[in-house]
This record gives structure tokens, sequence and C-alpha cells, in this order.
């Protein structure tokens, strides 16, 4: 799959605070990436119009998942931060405009990171359908619907807070995907991004995937991987960043959404009977002094805007409810944290792995 000939910021503005794009269309050189074997306009523009579940197509396509109750619209504030109201307390990260901010922010990491391409798995090009699962703000939706007119694009987030104008052939949906999918027509290929710590289940997402896909069809899970990763021993356990990954780490554990599942997204594929399953690895380095390619800096450069400014949102539901810290204790201990991640002698990054795999051509009553 060719590189992307251009990287629009999309809702992000280009300014001299944001970091350099890559030149357009660059591809990846072999080294560094890592691989092993293996139609219509459909979000309301007021979300709190009477309107929105139709607009949103929670009641007038009988494709989709069903309905979730009003609810799911609902928000609170914690600690500052607006979460999800509904099943109070399951998810980690806010939903608010910065978080949105970020997540559009985060979409441009990734584009660096993989050479200006949306996707690897070898049938994305020519899917006709496809399901972005937990699309967040839709961005990757809407870039990929862009690029390929042909494919009819859903994607489906539990939290509104997709855009009201978007191309002819994208359609978002709010459902919980850790609730039954009940879609009657299959996919050609399912994608997730960053979905660490919000699937408790992921036998399960694997299985849906299987049950929802057409022979042949593509599944493809990207995701970073929990702890903080270091090849030189320069991040050890006396600094803060090392305690804050580990920290994170711990507490997602104790509400069962493990940071770390990602590294057991290749074997989940392959026993669930996914053929052709490859795994590639990647570095988001912490900042963008200490690596030493143009590619890896221009990466860290990149992580520094993405997680320096957003740690508040990334830590605070993690260290107050599963550590029992207070607002304040997070607040107070964030600062040497951020000190440890524009360190240029610590040369730690996180660990970010690409998984896709193919669902194999079965006899009709074997799927």
């Amino acid at each position: 799959m060719a590189g992307r000939e251009k990287t629009p910021l999309s809702r992000l503005e280009q300014s001299p605070s944001h970091p350099p794009l890559a030149p357009a269309g660059e591809t990846a050189p072999e080294d560094d990436i890592d691989t092993d074997e293996g139609g219509r306009p459909t979000v309301a523009a007021s979300l709190g119009s009477s309107d929105t579940d139709s607009a949103l197509g929670m009641s007038d396509d009988s494709n989709s998942t069903s309905s979730l109750r009003s609810s799911i619209f609902e928000m609170e504030e914690e600690n500052g931060r607006l979460y999800h109201a509904y099943n109070r307390g399951r998810y980690i990260l806010p939903s608010d405009e910065g978080e949105s901010e970020r997540l559009d922010v985060q979409h441009e990491h990734f584009l660096q990171t993989f050479y200006n391409r949306l996707c690897f798995a070898p049938g994305a090009p020519t899917a006709k359908r496809v399901l972005d699962a937990g699309t967040g703000t839709g961005i990757w939706a809407i870039d990929f619907a862009e690029e390929y007119p042909n494919a009819e694009v859903y994607g489906v987030d539990i939290a509104p807070i997709q855009p009201p104008y978007v191309p002819p052939n994208c359609r978002f949906e709010i459902d919980d995907l850790e609730q039954e999918w009940t879609w009657t027509e299959p996919f050609d290929y399912i994608f997730s991004r960053m979905m660490n710590a919000s699937f408790a289940d992921w036998t399960a997402y694997t299985r849906n995937c299987w049950n929802h896909l057409n022979s042949n069809g593509w599944v493809e899970m990207v995701d970073s991987v929990f702890p903080l990763g270091c090849d030189d021993g320069s991040l050890t356990p006396e600094h803060t960043l090392y305690e804050w990954s580990q920290l994170l780490l711990q507490a997602s554990r104790k509400f069962g959404r493990s940071l770390a599942d990602a590294k057991d997204h290749k074997q989940r594929l392959r026993d669930q009977g996914f053929i052709n399953v490859v795994e590639k690895s990647f570095k988001w380095p912490t900042n963008g002094e200490w690596p030493t390619t143009k590619h890896l800096k221009n990466i860290g450069n990149w992580t520094h805007f993405n997680i320096d400014r957003s740690l508040e949102g990334l830590s605070m539901a993690l260290l107050t409810r599963g550590h029992g810290w207070t607002q304040e204790e997070v607040l107070a201990y964030l600062p040497a944290a951020r000190k440890d991640m524009r360190d240029p002698t610590i040369k730690a990054y996180w660990h970010v792995l690409v998984v896709y795999g193919q669902k194999p051509d079965l006899p009709a009553g074997d799927e």
C-alpha cells in the first residue's frame, strides 16, 4: 500500500507549535519496520436535538447494532474532566474537548509514524464495507472514506464526539462494542486503534471480528504497550517516568483492562483461526532529542506534542481510581514525569504494535 500523497491535519491547524510533517509521499525503509510471520451525512449538527438518534444511524439502519439508551449522551465531571456517565467508572480517558483535540493530534502522530499510511492490512484498499471500531472523533474513518471512495465506512464509538459533516460514504453510529454485535451484513475490513483498556475481553472482540467478517476479510489492530521500553538501561526504577508507567499498568490490571494487552494480539488472531497474521513493531520515543535517525526524531517530537501536554488526562482516572490518589496528588506528581519525558539522557519509548490477519475462505456453514 503506497504512502498517502498528502497528510492534512484535518481539524488541526498547522502552526509553528506543531512538529514538522514528514515529506509528502515518503515511504518507509524496510529496516525501520520489524515484521514477524505469521453515503450520507448522518451525524446531527446538534447532539442535543430530538433528531439525534436518527441522525446518528441509531434507529433507521437495520444493519446497525442495537440502540443505546439516552444515558450514553450523559457526562459527569470527575477531577476537573468530563467522563461518560454510561457505565460510570469503566473508561479511563476523559470524553471532553481537550481529549478530542488530543485524539486528532494522535491521528497525525500515527500518520507520521507510519510514513503517511492509514493502515497495513493488504485487503483494506479493496474493502467495500469497513468498520472502524472505537472511532473516537472519527478522523481515521473520514480519512479512509476520502482515500477510498468506493468503500462504505462505518465508525462506531460509545462517545458522540464525531463531526456533523462527513464524506458521503462515511457514517457514524453510537454503540457499546462490548455488547452483542447485531449487524446482519458482514464487513470486508475491521480496524481498531488505541483500544487498550477499552475492552475487558479481547478474545471476545477477536471472535466478534471473526463472526462479522466476510471470508477473506481482514482485521487490523493498532495499539501501544505498557510499560515503557528502554534498550540501554537509561530508564531506571529511580525515575518518576518509570514509576508512572508501572503505576498506570498496575491500575489498568486492577480494572481487568490491562494496558499491556496488545502484546498478545498476534496470538489471539491465530487462536481464533485467522491466517496470514503479521505483526509490525514501531517506537514512539519520549522526545525528539535522543533518537539518532531523522524519522525517529520527528516521531519523538510528535510523542512529546501528543502525550506530554495530555499527561493529566491519561493519568487522572487510573491514579485516583486505581491507587486512591487525590486530584491534588496527581497534579503534584506529574511534573516530575514530564521532566523525565523531556530528558534526552533517558532513552525511553512506547512500543507500538500493528497486527493484522485474514479470515480464511471457509465453506458455507463453517463460519
